[in-house]
């Protein structure tokens, strides 16, 4: 799920950082971190994190852009889910669809038609979920183990990336649940 990097990739340092009078180390502080988290890279992974920023070679001027595009090697604080892993969270919404369940920097959806084998009743009165005929319920700010069953990544806007929940199997729903199980 988390998972500490080294990577390289190239920054670009537009001329006005170069005049400032300041060391060029501490711009690429900040443009890395401003390039690179709060992202998604192409094999799925949300950067949370990047430090220990360090300039490779000398950077590169284009002609007629005036900035430097710098190689920057620094690690980087990665997170992950993969399709079937098993994932804590707490609901952080009950909508009319299930319960939006966070899950460190990201926010899934479990929906009402999977977190039951059961007829389900939504108040959104109280914010609670609750199967019909056992009274097992969900509430915001329950504990919830889940299943990722479905991902769609969306890499320019991370906010709009969709992931899905199940908790249907044995081992996963609500803490409460889970506890009465054993």
């Amino acid at each position: 799920m988390y998972s500490i990097v080294t990577r390289e990739d190239t920054i670009r340092i537009p001329a006005e950082y170069i005049r400032a009078g300041r060391n060029l180390v501490d711009h690429i502080d900040e443009l890395a971190n401003d390039a690179f988290e709060g992202r998604f890279d192409p094999n799925e992974n949300y950067t949370l994190l990047t430090f220990d920023h360090e300039p490779l070679g000398r950077g590169k001027i284009i002609h007629g852009d005036g900035a430097i595009y710098q190689r920057v090697r620094f690690k980087a604080l990665l997170f992950n889910m993969e399709n079937n892993e098993v994932v804590d969270g707490y609901a952080s919404e009950i909508s009319e669809y299930g319960a939006f369940v966070r899950i460190g920097p990201m926010e899934a959806l479990l929906h009402k038609s999977q977190i039951l084998d059961e007829p389900i009743n939504v108040n959104l009165g109280i914010k609670r979920i609750e199967g019909a005929s056992t009274g097992k319920y969900l509430e915001e700010g329950s504990y919830i183990r889940s299943r990722v069953v479905s991902k769609a990544i969306n890499q320019n806007d991370p906010r709009a990336s969709k992931i899905g929940l199940n908790c249907k199997m044995d081992g996963l729903g609500a803490y409460n649940w889970i506890q009465e199980q054993d």
